[in-house]
C-alpha cells in the first residue's frame, strides 16, 4: 500500500501512520506538511499512490477542504480521502468523483481502512481502463524513448549529450527532473568514460546528504541512459544572485556547498563544474549541489591542441583545470572560491573578451583588491583563490573548520 498523507501538523501525520501501519505494516507512506513543504505542483497527479489522505482540523479545516477540491479536479489524480477531525455537518456537501470524506473528532481505524481499500480498488480499476487506451504509452515517452514509471510533463532543457524533462516519478511519488542521454556512448570516452560517469552518480545517490541532489532512479531504457533526480522549483543560485546577498547569506551558502564537496570528495568524486547554475535552492533556504562527474561536451567546453582538453565553465575554472593539468579536490575548492567571491562582492573576480583570456587571468592575474567592508572574509577568499593548489585549503573539511572559526563583525 502506497499512501501520500498531507496535513498541517506532524502529530496528525503520526496518528494516521500508526493507524495505517497496524493494518499494513509494510505500507509506504510519504508525508507532506502544509506550510512547511513546497505546495503541490499544478502538474502533480499522485499517480504512484493508491490513495491520498488529506487531514483537516480546526482552524485549518477550510484549507484542507479547498486543497482536496483542487486536487480532485485534476484529471487522473489518485483518489482522495478527506479526513476531517470534526463532527459531520447536518447537511453533507455534494459528492465529488474521486473524493471520499470521513468525519469524526477521533479517527475510526476500521472506517479509515475500509475507505482506503475502496479508494485503492477504484484507483486500480481506473488505471486498468487507462492502460487499455491506445495513447497510454505516450505518457511515458521522452522524445523517442519510453521510460516506464515516469510520466512526461514537458521538456525543460537540453545539453550536448542529453535532453532534460520535468516528469512525475511513480516510484518517488513526486515531480523529478529526468535527464535522458542521447545514447549510451562507447566506454572509450576521452575524458571520463560514460560507465565512470554513471558510476559516480550511483555513488552520489548513496550519500543521502542534505546539500546534495537526491537521485531517485538511474538506468537505461531503449539504449538510452537516464537519471531521475530532485526537482527544484525555487531555481538556482545564479538566479538568486540577481538580488544582492547579505554576507551572512553568502557565508551560509558557502558552508553548505563546502559540506556537499566534503561528502563527494570523501568517496572519490570530483565535481569539475562547480558554478552558480549547478547550485540549486530549496523552499526552506537550503542549497543543493547538482551535476556531478562532468563528462560531456557542450557549449562551455574549450578544446586545446592535440588530445588535451578541458571541461567546465571558464569563469569558475581553477588555473590547473584551465590548462588541462591534473586536478584534484583542491580544484573544486578554487571554483567554490570564485562562487563565494561572486556571492559576496557581486561580480566575478576575472572577466575577459574570450574564454582563453579568462583562463589566462585565473593562472596569472592578481586577485582584484577586496573592499574594506569584506575584510572579515578576505583571508578565506585569498586562500580559496590561491593560484597554487598547495596554498589553498587542502580539503573541504579544512575549509569548514576555517568557516566555523571565522570572526564575524559585531
Amino acid at each position: 500500500m502506497r499512501l501520500l498523507v498531507i496535513s498541517a501538523r506532524d502529530d496528525y501525520q503520526l496518528l494516521v501512520r500508526k493507524h495505517v501501519e497496524i493494518q499494513w505494516p509494510d505500507a509506504a507512506i510519504v508525508e507532506h506538511i502544509l506550510g512547511r513543504d513546497p505546495d503541490l505542483d499544478e502538474h502533480f497527479a499522485a499517480v504512484g499512490f493508491d490513495a491520498v489522505i488529506i487531514v483537516g482540523a480546526p482552524p485549518a479545516t477550510d484549507a484542507a477542504i479547498d486543497l482536496a477540491a483542487a486536487q480532485a479536479a485534476k484529471l487522473e489524480f489518485a483518489p482522495i480521502i478527506l479526513l476531517l477531525l470534526e463532527d459531520a455537518p447536518p447537511f453533507p456537501p455534494p459528492a465529488v468523483a474521486g473524493l471520499h470524506r470521513l468525519y469524526g473528532r477521533k479517527i475510526d481505524r476500521d472506517r479509515l481502512v475500509k475507505m482506503i481499500l475502496t479508494a485503492s480498488n477504484d484507483h486500480r480499476k481506473a488505471l486498468a481502463l487507462l492502460r487499455a487506451n491506445p495513447d497510454y504509452e505516450s505518457r511515458y515517452r521522452f522524445g523517442t524513448v519510453i521510460i516506464r514509471g515516469h510520466r512526461c510533463i514537458r521538456q525543460v532543457g537540453s545539453g550536448g549529450m542529453c535532453k532534460i524533462y520535468l516528469a512525475e516519478s511513480e516510484r518517488a511519488g513526486t515531480l523529478v527532473v529526468l535527464k535522458v542521454f542521447s545514447q549510451v556512448p562507447d566506454v572509450s570516452e576521452r575524458f571520463v568514460s560514460f560507465d565512470r560517469f554513471l558510476q559516480e552518480y550511483e555513488i552520489v545517490a548513496g550519500l543521502n546528504h542534505k546539500n546534495i541532489v537526491q537521485i531517485y532512479d538511474l538506468g537505461v531504457a531503449d539504449d538510452h541512459a537516464y537519471i531521475a533526480m530532485e526537482h527544484f522549483p525555487a531555481g538556482d543560485l545564479r538566479q538568486r544572485m540577481k538580488t544582492p546577498l547579505t554576507p551572512a547569506t553568502a557565508l551560509g551558502f558557502l558552508r553548505q556547498i563546502a559540506s556537499a564537496l566534503d561528502a563527494i570528495h570523501s568517496v572519490g568524486v570530483l565535481h569539475r563544474d562547480l558554478k552558480p547554475a549547478n547550485v540549486m535552492l530549496r523552499a526552506d533556504g537550503t542549497v543543493s549541489l547538482i551535476d556531478f562527474g562532468l563528462a560531456k561536451a557542450n557549449e562551455n567546453d574549450i578544446s586545446l591542441t592535440g588530445t588535451r582538453e578541458i571541461f567546465g565553465t571558464p569563469y569558475y575554472m581553477s588555473p590547473e583545470q584551465g590548462h588541462a593539468e591534473i586536478i584534484d579536490a583542491r580544484s573544486d575548492l578554487y571554483s567554490l572560491g570564485v562562487v563565494f567571491y561572486e556571492m559576496l562582492i557581486g561580480r566575478k573576480p576575472f572577466n575577459g573578451a574570450t574564454a582563453m583570456e579568462v583562463i589566462y587571468k585565473h593562472k596569472r592575474a592578481e586577485l582584484p583588491e577586496i573592499a574594506a567592508e569584506f575584510a572579515p572574509y578576505e583571508g578565506v577568499l585569498r586562500r580559496l583563490l590561491a593560484k597554487s593548489p598547495d596554498k589553498r585549503y587542502q580539503s573541504a573539511g579544512e575549509l569548514l573548520t576555517a568557516i566555523a572559526e571565522l570572526k564575524m563583525p559585531a
